[in-house]
């Protein structure tokens, strides 16, 4: 199984994508090594990626995805996915899938991201992400204004829950 954990900039999608692969004895994988140099650097440099931007970066996260499921690996994946047409192409197998949508507020948000000034991706493109965001409605939706492993439980006991297949 692959769960994406996906949100904007800020929701803790590596934070909670990695005590939740510990926590199931899966492996974790950021979605962000598969960036080109070239988009990194317009990140840092406080430049919005476009769709032209993701295209190359989302194709190659949908490659590694098939390869997973065909290796048969259990992977969460910590990825944007900030559109409908994104999560389109990395669900390549929903029954084998689940999405976990992070969702917070943008004070919370703003005050995570100024937290991190190390981080190639800046405080100030959080409203460039935020105006592109498509809300998933097949997700598991978790309140990110709460402790990660709170996060990590009720997205656990969300995955285990027959309605959630």
């Amino acid at each position: 199984m692959i769960v994406i954990v996906m949100g904007v900039s800020g929701a803790g999608k590596s934070t909670v994508g990695e005590r939740l692969a510990h926590a199931l004895d899966w492996d974790f994988v950021d979605a962000d090594s598969f960036h080109p140099r070239g988009n990194l650097l317009k990140m840092s440099r406080r430049i919005a990626l476009t769709e032209k931007d993701r295209e190359p970066w989302l194709a190659s996260i949908r490659v590694q995805v098939q390869r997973w499921l065909t290796e048969h690996r259990s992977v969460v994946l910590a990825c944007s996915a900030l559109r409908a047409s994104h999560r389109r192409l990395l669900m390549v197998d929903p029954t084998r899938m689940r999405l976990v949508y992070l969702k917070g507020s943008v004070d919370v948000l703003q005050a995570r991201l100024s937290n991190r000034p190390h981080h190639f991706m800046p405080p100030e493109l959080l409203d460039s992400q935020l105006a592109i965001l498509e809300e998933p409605s097949e997700a598991i939706t978790v309140d990110i204004n709460q402790p990660p492993d709170t996060i990590v439980r009720q997205v656990r006991e969300a995955l285990a829950s027959p309605a959630s297949h």
